[in-house]
């Protein structure tokens, strides 16, 4: 089974399965009818695509309702330390994270529904990502949450001295268990 079940509900990684030969590979970054017998129902509606160099930590992002957006996030070249915080009350999962490293090399790919704050660490000494989101951008609907938050300890793999951080990022407020973005429903589970 190419989707893998994350301790949060909802998140899955998704391995593609490769076929390579003497001239390369050839896999299916996505395929619908795949993700819908999955129960991953999302309509994609806007790819985006990122370069950075090794230590850049960009995050931790999400988008208020009702512009929340879930995402499929892989690599196509380098590696990132990929980081996803639950913010749906009621979640087994809520104030959690979970971290997993995806790469260009071991192509997994992490799908992160709605209620997700999102973040990455470059671990390479420069990453492209892509992702897909089922929401459009939205400005006015910005938000996060500070990646070095002291209540989650987030290792994200890069010496503190080595952390090429945006001001905006480094700004965000601390996480509030008191105040839930998302609600959770039994579809995420």
């Amino acid at each position: 089974m190419p989707f893998t079940a994350t301790p949060l509900p909802g998140v899955f990684i998704f391995e593609p399965v490769v076929y390579p030969d003497d001239r390369g590979y050839f896999f299916e970054s996505y395929n619908k009818r795949l993700f819908q017998a999955n129960n991953i129902l999302e309509e994609f509606v806007q790819d985006n695509q990122s370069f950075s160099c090794y230590g850049v930590i960009r995050g931790l992002h999400f988008q208020l309702e009702p512009h929340a957006q879930s995402k499929l996030v892989r690599v196509l070249q380098g590696s990132i330390l990929d980081v996803v915080l639950d913010l749906r009350a009621g979640s087994p999962g809520f104030g959690k994270t979970f971290s997993v490293e995806l790469s260009a090399a071991n192509k997994k790919q992490i799908f992160i529904p709605k209620g997700f704050a999102h973040g990455f660490s470059v671990l390479s000494e420069t990453t492209e990502i892509s992702y897909k989101c089922d929401q459009f951008y939205n400005k006015q609907s910005e938000s996060g949450v500070r990646f070095n938050d002291p209540q989650l300890n987030i290792d994200w793999k890069v010496p503190a001295g080595k952390a090429l951080v945006s001001v905006k990022d480094t700004t965000l407020p601390l996480f509030d268990p008191r105040f839930a973005h998302f609600k959770f429903n039994l579809r995420d589970a």
